[in-house]
């Protein structure tokens, strides 16, 4: 891991996922969490008495590395014990309903992987299911908003709005896509009960 990397690992991500919400003592979930550029950061800022669920279908990545191979391997070099790894082969997230404060969608809630409407909506109800009231979505929509695809940025929205979030603030950060910094718009909602 180059220097840059572990430099967001331990300082920058951790920096970015306070200001978004992300506390001590909190459970996150890190849907399509790859390599772990979010978990990790979560994991330091949520401590002992949280969780992070890093959930991810691949167990490598032909793209760009993002594997639960080398999340395992971060977990265990940074002495993480607050960190479960989920490996799922479906859209259902295998978490109890209310059970968790924060969910990161990033990069990943996309024509990319979920061409459908309807699978992006069965993510964002299983997202509803698990996330507290008042809990947060944490929405990066990488892809769409790199290549400046608007029409798909305005659509994922209104599906994340037709599910009972309500947007609460668009943060403009510095951030890792696909292994590379990048500035881009972090939308982050709230669960309305």
């Amino acid at each position: 891991m180059d220097y840059s990397l572990k430099h967001w690992i331990v300082h920058e991500g951790v920096e970015l996922l306070l200001k978004l919400g992300i506390r001590r003592g909190y459970k996150v979930v890190d849907f399509s969490c790859g390599s772990g550029n979010y978990t990790v950061p979560a994991a330091f800022i949520v401590g002992h008495k949280g969780v992070v669920y890093a959930i991810d279908k691949e167990e490598c990545d032909y793209w760009y590395g993002g594997c639960l191979r080398e999340l395992r391997l971060r977990v265990r070099s940074y002495k993480l014990d607050n960190v479960i790894i989920i490996k799922v082969n479906s859209l259902d997230i295998p978490l109890s309903d209310l059970s968790v404060d924060v969910v990161l969608l990033f990069d990943v809630l996309h024509s990319y992987y979920f061409p459908q409407s309807y699978e992006r909506i069965r993510v964002l109800r299983e997202v509803k299911r698990i996330l507290r009231c008042n809990g947060y979505l944490l929405f990066y929509p990488g892809d769409p908003e790199v290549f400046g695809n608007k029409e798909e940025l305005r659509v994922i929205i209104e599906e994340i709005l037709s599910t009972d979030f309500k947007l609460d603030k668009i943060f403009k950060e510095m951030l890792i896509h696909e292994g590379s910094y990048v500035r881009g718009a972090i939308y982050r909602f709230i669960k309305q009960c």
